[in-house]
């Protein structure tokens, strides 16, 4: 790198005039001397050597120095502000993921959903917004993608158009390509962050109360099966993580996800991931034989990512052989809507069984169904506690422990409500206390306004 940094000329600044602000340079310009950079790069650096630079922070500034050289010897006027911006952009096209890293970089944003090259909007605070980025064409898109699912042994092409993959922080990447994308390719990255979100960040964002997590906690704590629903972009994946904060140290826990994205913080934890079919459509590892592989590994735990098929059966026979503290996602908008979901999917698998075999099955596994939601404002709230009570009839009886109600719209454009309990004593209070857990003081009478 040193002798590249030596062989640098002085910048080149005849163009510009003594006292006088160069004008700013148009988009075309700037992304004729990130080409020629980029070239001129490849002749002068040994790219074998980037993985090293990438890991050192000195050399990544060193890095930047040379880039900002070359940059300068392109013989273009430009300012102070325009010459960095521009070094930092071919860096980040090198070492990162182009365009895409200052908002990477951004903590206020949630979501980043590329409409092919030219368009990239962003969530921020619940509200989408359209961003001034763009790639240079589809092709500098697919360089990009490639970069995301190569890093975690997958891959896309005509053959496999779609793949879920995640990025170093854990953030959850979805791809679609051509030609199931008719207009080019469309990348969509849900971020969680480095450090995801603990109970005392959804207490302050005001997602439940004390009484509703300390009751969580020890449900969590005395091995009930918990299952939390809700919708896309609810905050399924990080209440789950909070709960999962619970469990002991001292429990071995393992985790199935089909793309690894759960950030638990214990030491004795074994992650499992699904494997895509290969080039011949064979190969494929799905989360069903993951599920019945990890009863064989002496689990305190099972952490289901999501369920979402022909696994809810073996999960669900898990949590009634002593699997007991088993935590999972899944899509609905009620609880009752979360038991049908579970329901079919139990039927979707090779073994015929009656209805009422399955509505049994999944009363005596599933002891509490946590409903979160989003709101109009872009917030997210636990709606629904709610605790199965057993099966009678062709019904799972349920009973609500705590709720959310909405009560409209604030002037400043919040959305006002009321958490409170509903004064019914949990079934599962014996269960508690016989762990020595216990129930939360106010638990028959809490209220909160929420403006």
């Amino acid at each position: 790198m040193s002798d590249t940094n030596a062989s640098s000329p002085n910048p080149v600044r005849s163009n510009e005039r003594p006292g006088r602000p160069s004008r700013p340079v148009g988009d075309s310009v700037q992304q004729h001397i990130k080409t020629a950079v980029h070239k001129e790069l490849i002749k002068r650096i040994d790219l074998d050597k980037l993985a090293e630079i990438q890991e050192t922070r000195g050399a990544q500034q060193q890095f930047f120095n040379v880039v900002q050289s070359m940059v300068n010897e392109q013989g273009v006027p430009l300012s102070a502000t325009e010459r960095d911006r521009l070094a930092q952009e071919v860096v980040d096209e090198v070492f990162g993921l182009g365009p895409l890293e200052p908002l990477l970089k951004d903590d206020t944003i949630s979501d980043i959903l590329v409409n092919t090259y030219s368009s990239i909007y962003v969530e921020r605070r619940g509200i989408l917004e359209k961003t001034s980025l763009t790639f240079q064409d589809n092709r500098h898109l697919l360089h990009t993608i490639d970069k995301i699912v190569s890093a975690v042994g997958r891959r896309v092409d005509e053959s496999s158009p779609m793949v879920d993959a995640r990025l170093p922080d854990g953030s959850r990447v979805n791809v679609i390509i051509p030609p199931l994308a008719v207009d080019g390719p469309i990348l969509s990255i849900r971020r969680f962050g480095s450090s995801p979100l603990g109970a005392a960040d959804l207490l302050r964002f005001q997602a439940l109360t004390p009484p509703m997590l300390d009751f969580l906690s020890g449900c969590v704590k005395a091995r009930l099966n918990i299952i939390i629903s809700g919708g896309t972009g609810s905050g399924k994946t990080t209440l789950l993580n909070t709960l999962s904060s619970f469990i002991s140290e001292r429990e071995r826990i393992v985790t199935i996800e089909d793309s690894a994205e759960l950030q638990l913080r214990q030491e004795h934890v074994v992650r499992l991931e699904t494997r895509p079919p290969n080039v011949e459509g064979k190969g494929a590892i799905r989360q069903r034989e993951l599920v019945i592989n990890a009863l064989r590994m002496r689990p305190d735990r099972v952490v289901l990512g999501e369920v979402r098929g022909e696994e809810c059966l073996d999960m669900l026979q898990a949590m009634n052989t002593g699997h007991d503290g088993s935590l999972t996602t899944i899509h609905s908008n009620t609880p009752r809507d979360a038991l049908a979901r579970l329901e079919t999917m139990a039927m979707m698998g090779e073994v015929r069984i009656a209805d009422k075999a399955i509505r049994a099955q999944i009363a005596a596994a599933v002891h509490i169904i946590v409903q979160a939601s989003r709101m109009s404002d872009g917030s997210r709230r636990i709606t629904h506690i709610t605790e199965l009570t057993g099966a009678f009839t062709d019904v799972i009886s349920m009973q609500d422990i705590f709720l959310f109600e909405k009560k409209g719209i604030g002037p400043n454009g919040k959305v006002r409500g009321r958490f409170y309990a509903t004064g019914i004593v949990p079934k599962c209070a014996d269960k508690l206390q016989a762990a020595g857990i216990p129930i939360p003081i106010g638990l028959s009478d809490h209220s909160l306004e929420i403006q």
